[in-house]
């Protein structure tokens, strides 16, 4: 039979409703009793009732973690970093739902009675509509992976564009000039600021810019496999090329082998996000790790710090990237 309020009530002398503040942090109850009490609920290991919580703090313990899309264009391994970071700060406080913005039709469901607070992750501006939906009922958001510049929106993300360019950097130090580069989808913010990274590199370091070296993808593992054939038909086969994500640099991989070429003997290649497969492969991939995982937490936190404590002004936080260096570059000096 589980433990009851009204038990551990009875063990610390005092009334139920007090058993109840007190472990709601209610101001109202000294410091003293209030740990007194939290100590004999670990005892018993007291599980609270959310619906009855619910009741008492009007409050729903929900947090919805939403992404722009939950298809295609929203790989696995992006997907199951962002949800393992913010579950596991989450866990069993609050109840974790998580949807695609573009399953709705309209936002009159996004409502406080069913989120106390919405972790966004956040891929294009088409989200900016839910985002001052959300605002507009007074909703906490942590928008993370874009910039958001309101006074009421706590934005976590890394600089993609600074990123990108330490990548396409680190191609130039080991003497590539003929250098590509794979997008990923069209109107997507992280598309952009890549493809600005990239362009900042080659304009730096006095390169040419081909457009031939410039490839459509859509962020997934078929995109990078179609785009790097067509790089691999060009009269001058770049002898790099930079993928903005990596399953579209396994994809790219993958045509490669098949022309009969090999990696980074031939033509060099270098991924984005380290999406846990990277490390693998036959060559390992040398990529770009923007810690997703740790990005969904310090959401996770925040949006905690938010609901429970009121802290939600307006903020932009750039967590650092890191370039893991692995085998499938060549230094051709």
């Amino acid at each position: 039979m589980s433990v009851t309020i009204k038990d551990i009530a009875k063990l610390a002398g005092v009334s139920h409703t007090t058993v109840s503040r007190a472990l709601n942090n209610s101001p109202l109850i000294k410091n003293e009793t209030k740990n007194k009490i939290k100590e004999i609920a670990k005892q018993l290991n007291y599980v609270p009732d959310i619906s009855a919580k619910n009741l008492v703090t009007h409050r729903t313990f929900n947090i919805g973690l939403f992404f722009s899309t939950l298809n295609i264009e929203t790989t696995p391994s992006f997907f199951n970093q962002t949800v393992k970071g913010v579950n596991s700060i989450i866990k069993d406080r609050y109840n974790l739902i998580v949807k695609g913005i573009d399953e709705y039709k309209d936002f009159r469901l996004i409502t406080p009675k069913r989120f106390d607070g919405i972790i966004l992750m956040s891929q294009t501006e088409k989200d900016d509509l839910f985002i001052y939906n959300v605002i507009e009922k007074k909703i906490p958001i942590v928008v993370l992976n874009r910039e958001i510049k309101n006074d009421k929106v706590i934005s976590i993300l890394t600089d993609d564009k600074a990123a990108s360019k330490q990548a396409v950097k680190y191609l130039i130090d080991n003497g590539h000039k003929d250098i590509a580069i794979i997008l990923g989808k069209e109107g997507f913010k992280s598309t952009e600021k890549r493809r600005q990274g990239y362009f900042e590199a080659l304009v730096e370091n006095n390169i040419m810019i081909n457009k031939e070296y410039i490839a459509q993808g859509n962020y997934d593992f078929k995109s990078g496999y179609i785009e790097m054939k067509k790089l691999l038909a060009l009269s001058n086969i770049p002898t790099a090329v930079f993928c903005s994500n990596d399953d579209m640099a396994i994809g790219a991989m993958n045509a490669i082998f098949e022309a009969g070429l090999k990696i980074p003997e031939d033509i060099s290649v270098m991924g984005f996000d380290d999406n846990g497969v990277s490390q693998f492969l036959i060559p390992s991939l040398t990529t770009v790790n923007r810690h997703i995982e740790q990005i969904g937490m310090e959401g996770a936190k925040t949006i905690l710090e938010f609901v429970e404590k009121g802290n939600g002004n307006g903020m932009i936080r750039y967590m650092d990237a890191e370039l893991v260096i692995r085998k499938s570059v060549k230094n051709i000096i």
